[in-house]
C-alpha cells in the first residue's frame, strides 16, 4: 500500500477503528504525510463472511473518498517529537520530579513506572560509560526509524534507573533490537505480547551483579541490575523507535514481561558451556542476546530421575497450542523482504540448575536435550494446520499432511529451534518461553 500511493497511485486500504492511529503513524515513518483508510468497526478475525461482507459495503463511501478527495493528516494522543528542553519548578526536588513524571505520562514517553528525572547531569554523568560521543549514531530502530544517537540511549537509561557501568549492556542490546535478523518491526508493533528477553553472559554479568539465580526475572534488589537495564531498553523501544502503546504497539492485552525481562546466564552452576559460547564467543568475551517471546511457562518437576522425565515435562510446556509459533514452521520462515531476511522461529528454555545436572548426569549434552525435545514435542497435524491458505502458499509441499490429519509431528522445524540456557537456583523448576523468530548476540564493547 505504501509502495503505490509513492508511485502517485491512489490507495485505500481497510482497517479497524483501534488500528487507524497506527496505519497513520505507519505511513508517515515510511514517508508519507497520511493514508487513506476505509475503517471498520472491528477486526476481520474471528467474523463471519457476512459480517465482513456488510462491513466493507458500509464503507464504500470511505473508500471513494479515499479516492478522490486530498487527506488532511491527524494523529492523536502521542507526542513523538520536541526539541525544547524541558523544565519543571516545585517548591522542592520531589514537587518537580512529580511534574515531570505527570507530564511525561500525558505525552505517552512513560513505562507508567516513576522516572528517574534525566537532567543533563545525570545524562552527562551516564555518558561516562562509554568512550563514545554523545552525538553518535547507533543505529535506526524500528517501527518509526528513530534515530539512535548515544544521548538518547542515556537520556533513557537514566530515566529506567541504570547506572554508568549499566550502558555498555544497553548499547549492545540496542544493537541487538537493530539487526535485521530481530524483525523489530514485525514483534514491535504486534498485537501478541511480544517481549524482549535480555540474556547476559560473560565476567560481565558478575561484575555488574547481574542476577543469574534467585528471582533472576526480579523482584527485588538481588535483581536491580536486570531490571533497570531491561526497562531502559523498553523506554527506548518507545521513546526512540516510537513504538507506543495504541501507536506502534497494538498487542490486544499486554504483559508484563514488557516492563523488564533481562536475566544473566548462571555459568557457574551449569554443566554445559555457555549460551554465548554456543553461538562462537569466547567465554571471556561479554555478551548480550536478545529474544522476542511471546510468554512463560512454568517448567516444575522435583521428581523425573531420568532425562525422559524431563523431556516429558518440558515437551507437555511447549506444545501449548494458544502460543502462535506452535507449527507456524508449517507457513513457512518469517521473512523480512526489505532486508531479504528469513527467520525460523525459536523458542527459548531458561533451564534451572538441577534439570542441567540431571541431563549431563546421563552424558546428555545440549544438542542431545534438543534432539530428545524436537521428537517428544508433537501434535496431530490437524492441530497445527490453523490456516490452511498459509501454508499452501508457504509450503505447498507439505500439503499432504491435510490427508493424514491424525499424524503427530514437531512443533518447531528443527532441533536447533530450541535455544537452552541455564538460569536460575537450586530446586527443579525452569521457564519455557515461546519465541518470535530467533535470538541475535552481540559483544559488549568495555568503555
Amino acid at each position: 500500500m505504501f509502495e503505490l500511493e509513492k508511485r502517485g497511485v491512489p490507495t485505500v486500504g481497510w482497517t479497524a477503528q483501534r488500528f487507524a492511529n497506527d496505519a497513520k503513524a505507519s505511513s508517515r515513518a515510511f514517508g508519507l504525510d497520511d493514508i487513506a483508510l476505509a475503517i471498520i468497526p472491528l477486526p476481520a478475525t474471528n467474523q463471519s463472511e457476512e459480517t465482513i461482507t456488510k462491513w466493507a459495503v458500509d464503507s464504500i463511501d470511505q473508500v471513494i473518498d479515499g479516492l478522490t478527495k486530498p487527506m488532511v493528516p491527524k494523529l492523536d494522543k502521542v507526542t513523538v517529537r520536541t526539541s525544547e528542553i524541558l523544565e519543571f519548578q516545585g517548591e522542592d526536588l520531589l514537587e518537580a520530579s512529580q511534574k515531570m513524571n505527570q507530564t511525561f505520562l500525558e505525552k505517552a514517553w512513560s513505562d507508567g513506572l516513576p522516572l528517574v528525572p534525566p537532567t543533563p547531569k545525570a545524562v552527562d554523568a551516564m555518558l561516562s560509560g562509554t568512550s563514545l560521543g554523545r552525538d553518535r549514531v547507533l543505529c535506526l530502530l524500528e517501527p518509526d526509524f528513530g534515530i539512535a544517537t548515544l544521548e538518547k540511549i542515556a537520556i533513557n537509561a537514566v530515566m529506567a534507573g541504570c547506572r554508568p557501568e549499566h550502558l555498555a549492556v544497553v548499547i549492545a542490546a540496542v544493537q541487538c533490537l537493530a539487526d535485521p535478523r530481530m524483525m523489530l518491526r514485525n514483534f514491535a508493533m504486534s498485537t501478541a505480547p511480544h517481549a524482549p528477553l535480555i540474556l547476559i553472559n560473560g565476567p560481565i554479568a558478575k561484575k555488574l551483579n547481574i542476577n543469574s539465580k534467585s528471582c533472576a526475572l526480579g523482584p527485588g534488589s538481588i535483581s536491580y541490575a536486570n531490571t533497570v537495564i531491561g526497562r531502559s531498553i523498553r523506554l527506548i523501544m518507545m521513546n526512540v523507535g516510537h513504538c507506543y502503546p495504541g501507536t506502534g504497539d497494538m498487542d490486544t492485552i499486554g504483559s508484563p514481561t514488557k516492563f523488564s525481562m533481562c536475566v544473566a546466564e548462571n555459568e557457574d552452576d551449569s554443566p554445559w558451556e555457555p549460551f554465548h559460547v554456543e553461538r562462537g564467543y569466547d567465554r571471556e568475551t561479554s555478551t548480550v542476546t536478545v529474544h522476542f517471546n511471546y510468554g512463560l511457562c512454568d517448567l516444575a518437576d522435583a521428581f523425573s530421575k531420568t532425562p525422559d522425565g524431563l523431556i516429558r515435562t518440558i515437551g507437555g510446556s511447549a506444545t501449548n497450542l494458544g502460543h502462535i509459533t506452535v507449527g507456524t514452521w508449517l507457513q513457512g520462515h518469517r521473512t523480512d523482504q526489505r532486508y531479504n531476511v528469513e527467520v525460523k522461529d525459536h523458542d527459548m528454555i531458561l533451564m534451572c540448575p538441577d534439570h542441567a545436572r540431571l541431563f549431563a548426569s546421563f552424558d546428555w549434552n545440549k544438542d542431545k536435550v534438543r534432539q530428545a525435545l524436537w521428537k517428544a514435542a508433537l501434535l496431530p497435524a490437524k492441530l497445527l494446520f490453523k490456516d490452511i491458505e498459509l501454508i499452501k502458499v508457504g509450503r505447498p509441499e507439505l500439503m499432504w499432511l491435510e490427508k493424514n490429519p491424525d499424524l503427530e509431528i514437531p512443533i518447531l522445524e528443527t532441533p536447533d529451534c530450541y535455544h537452552i540456557a541455564v538460569v536460575g537456583a537450586d530446586v527443579g523448576r525452569g521457564l519455557y518461553t515461546w519465541g518470535a523468530g530467533d535470538a541475535v548476540t552481540k559483544p559488549i564493547e568495555a568503555k
